[in-house]
């Protein structure tokens, strides 16, 4: 019998705040596979751009619809897209590109979710492999029918990468919050001097 998976210990981080990570006893934790998902997609000249290659904006739409669906199936119900912290695009996808979008959930706090995206293509009508041409890290956030948070299952990662994928999350979310408190500093500091921006 598999012990059942299990939260890796938490990394913190100078900075890491720990609100956002207490697991609620009531809610049981889904392992990582339970929402990974994949979105995949044949490229047609209605998806180019003035080069000739795909538009990054219909990359991104795929990205957002795919970790919309694993945000979605963690949290069993709506969630909505609060930031994509980054967004990074490696090769060319170009017409006649069977792309698959793959999407899991890598971490979670109280209604937040990390959503880690790899996009990879193919050329539709030949056997070689897929080739990375893509990746973003999304937040989502879980709502009730009026809009409002509500909490989400932890995430349980099951393999070696899903913990490392974890820990990388924790970093993100440190940092997204350090720039966040470190701009808003700023703009209190220039209004204290008189400064309209």
């Amino acid at each position: 019998m598999q012990n059942p998976p299990r939260a890796p210990p938490p990394h913190t981080v100078e900075g890491m705040t720990t609100q956002d990570r207490s697991p609620d006893p009531e809610i049981p934790g889904k392992p990582t596979s339970a929402a990974r998902t994949t979105l995949s997609h044949i490229m047609t000249g209605s998806d180019t751009n003035l080069l000739g290659t795909v538009h990054g904006g219909v990359i991104m739409k795929l990205v957002d619809d795919v970790a919309g669906a694993v945000a979605g199936r963690h949290s069993g119900g709506p969630a909505v897209t609060a930031s994509m912290d980054e967004m990074a695009f490696l090769e060319p996808v170009r017409v006649g590109d069977l792309v698959h979008v793959k999407a899991q959930c890598n971490w979670t706090g109280r209604s937040s979710m990390e959503i880690g995206v790899r996009v990879l293509a193919e050329r539709w009508n030949e056997s070689t492999p897929a080739v990375q041409v893509g990746s973003a890290y999304l937040v989502f956030a879980a709502v009730d029918a009026e809009g409002k948070p509500r909490r989400v299952p932890p995430v349980l990662p099951e393999t070696d990468r899903d913990r490392r994928r974890y820990q990388e999350a924790q970093i993100r979310r440190t940092h997204r919050l350090a720039r966040r408190r470190a701009i808003m500093e700023l703009r209190e500091q220039r209004a204290a001097e008189g400064f309209e921006d």
